[in-house]
C-alpha cells in the first residue's frame, strides 16, 4: 500500500495482559476505535508503544496482526528505533515481509551520532528497503536533530524518505522545511500540544498520542481545520489541551493508558520497569481525565465534511 502522509496517524499503545504478554484482544478493541473515528494510518512500536521493551517477535506479531485486522483500510507503519545500522536494516526487512506499509525512523539510539553518522545511518537503511519512510525528528527527547542540511543530503539519495514527524518544538521549523523543500517532504506534527497550530500553518498531518484514548476528538480537529472550520476546531482543541499536556510528560505512557481505561478502549498494564501511576500522581491525572470526560464536547459530523 502506498502512503499518503497526511491526516491523523495514532502512535498506538501496546497492550499487555496480567502475565506481561501481548494482549491482542484489547489491542484490537483500540484499533477498531481508531478506524471507526476515521484515522488515516496506524503507527506501531513508537515511544507510546513501549518500543524499547518489545522483543523482535512481539514487534513482528504486532505488525502481522494489525495488517490482518485493518484489511487495507489504512497503512500500517512500524517504528525503527535501533542501536545499530545492521539491526535497523534487519527490522526494515522484517517489516516488509510482515506486510507493513511504511517505516517511521528515529536516529540511532544510545550513541549520540554526529551529523555524518546520522545521515549515513538513515541512508543505508533507506537504500536497503523499498518501504516509504518518515523520519522522526525529536532532538528534545532523543538528543539528535535532523537539520535541513541533513535532510537535503538524504532527499537527494533516498526517494523513499517522504515525510518528517516534526517534534523539534519549534513550530517555525514547519515553514523552514516548506520553504526549502516545498512538497517534497510531507510534514506531520509530532507534539500534541502544537498540533492545531501546526495544521493551520501548513502541516499535512498529526502523529498523535491522546488519540489513543480520544480518537474521534482528534480526527475532528484535523478534519475541521482542513475544512476551514477553524473556530470549531479551536473550541475542541481548547477543551482537549489539559489532556494533550499528558503527552509531554516522562510518564506519557502511563498517563495515556489511564485515559484509555477511562474511555473503555484500553488497559492500564505497562511493561516494567514502568509501573502504573500511584498515589497523588495518579489522582492528579485522573482529575484531568475525569474533568475532560465530564465536559466532553458534542462533535459535528466531521467525517462528512
Amino acid at each position: 500500500m502506498s502512503i499518503q502522509w497526511k491526516g491523523v496517524m495514532p502512535a498506538v499503545t501496546t497492550k499487555f495482559n496480567d502475565q506481561d504478554e501481548l494482549d491482542l484482544d484489547n489491542f484490537k478493541v483500540n484499533i477498531k476505535a481508531q478506524l471507526d473515528a476515521g484515522v488515516h494510518g496506524i503507527i506501531l512500536g513508537g515511544t507510546l508503544g513501549e518500543a524499547s521493551t518489545l522483543t523482535e517477535l512481539e514487534k513482528r506479531t504486532l505488525v502481522r496482526e494489525t495488517v490482518a485486522f485493518v484489511k487495507g483500510a489504512v497503512p500500517v507503519i512500524i517504528n525503527i528505533a535501533e542501536q545499530s545500522t545492521k539491526a535497523a536494516i534487519e527490522l526494515a526487512q522484517m517489516a516488509k515481509e510482515d506486510g507493513a506499509s511504511g517505516l517511521m525512523m528515529l536516529p540511532p539510539m544510545r550513541y549520540k551520532a554526529d551529523a555524518r553518522e546520522t545521515v549515513t545511518y538513515f541512508r543505508k537503511v533507506a537504500q536497503s528497503t523499498s518501504l516509504p519512510i518518515m523520519i522522526y525528528n525529536n532532538p528534545v527527547d532523543y538528543g539528535i536533530e535532523v537539520t535541513l542540511d541533513m535532510f537535503e543530503e538524504l532527499l537527494g539519495d533516498c526517494p523513499n524518505i517522504q515525510a518528517v514527524k516534526e517534534s523539534t518544538r519549534d513550530i517555525s521549523n514547519i515553514n523552514r522545511i516548506r520553504n526549502k523543500f516545498g512538497d517534497r517532504l510531507a510534514i506531520l506534527c509530532g507534539v500534541d500540544t502544537l498540533a492545531l497550530e501546526s495544521l493551520l500553518i501548513g502541516a499535512d498531518g498529526w502523529v498523535a498520542g491522546l488519540v489513543c484514548a480520544f480518537p474521534a476528538e482528534t480526527v475532528a480537529i484535523y478534519e475541521l481545520s482542513k475544512a476551514g472550520r477553524t473556530k470549531e476546531a479551536i473550541e475542541i482543541y481548547r477543551w482537549f489541551l489539559p489532556l494533550l499536556e499528558l503527552d509531554i510528560n516522562t510518564k506519557l505512557v502511563q498517563n495515556i493508558k489511564l485515559a484509555e481505561v477511562a474511555t473503555r478502549i484500553g488497559t492500564e498494564n505497562v511493561r516494567e520497569p514502568r509501573l502504573p501511576l500511584a498515589g497523588e500522581e495518579r489522582q492528579a491525572v485522573l482529575k484531568i481525565i475525569d474533568e475532560a470526560i465530564k465536559n466532553r464536547p458534542l462533535l459535528p459530523d466531521y467525517q462528512n465534511l
